[in-house]
């Protein structure tokens, strides 16, 4: 399965403010801001890794190159808001939009899935050789850090923190991921989504 981002979020699930709270830094101290900013985002990218998931809302595309044998596509990234749209291309490269009248959107179910309707079956056009289908979805928690919840955003303020404080190489016996942190990875890990 491939995956292409379309959207990116508009924000990070921690702001400037809360990371230096965290680490105890007078907000009218400016000089790490940008600095923190990049930790941030590190920090971010580290937990979405760890737990297959996407924490703020954005846009994705997943390519599969054919239909399941069975009657569900599982969407990844986690708490699947939506689903714009199923395409497929035929062996001509000639691309059709399938009616979202054929199928389910689950968003209760976390991962989300695309479940065939009653009585109905996917396509079975000859698929074009390479990513001919494609499914537009929309995924995160919400649109800002407070949707996100709060093992997950402590568990990034702890990431941020020790990337702060441990600022050169360190020598580490097994893994220098972040994730590896006990306690980071006990805040973690009920939301990790195991499938993948």
């Amino acid at each position: 399965m491939k995956t292409k981002l379309k959207t990116a979020p508009i924000k990070y699930p921690i702001t400037r403010e809360e990371a230096k709270d965290h680490l105890r830094i007078d907000l009218d101290l400016t000089e790490d801001d940008t600095y923190i900013d990049t930790l941030i985002a590190t920090a971010t990218q580290q937990t979405e890794q760890f737990l297959h998931r996407r924490l703020i809302t954005q846009t994705w595309y997943q390519y599969l190159e054919c239909f399941p044998d069975t009657n569900i596509i599982k969407i990844p990234f986690g708490k699947l808001q939506s689903v714009t749209s199923l395409k497929y291309k035929d062996s001509d490269g000639d691309e059709t939009t399938w009616t979202a009248s054929n199928y389910i959107v689950d968003a209760d179910s976390d991962p989300g899935e695309i479940v065939l309707g009653y009585e109905k079956v996917w396509p079975t056009a000859t698929l074009y050789p390479s990513n001919p289908i494609t499914i537009e979805f929309v995924c995160g928690y919400g649109l800002t850090g407070a949707d996100v919840p709060s093992n997950i955003k402590h568990g990034i303020k702890l990431g941020i923190s020790d990337l702060y404080e441990n600022r050169e190489n360190q020598v580490v016996v097994g893994s220098a991921n972040l994730i590896e942190l006990k306690t980071i990875r006990s805040l973690l890990t009920p939301f990790k989504i195991d499938w993948f």
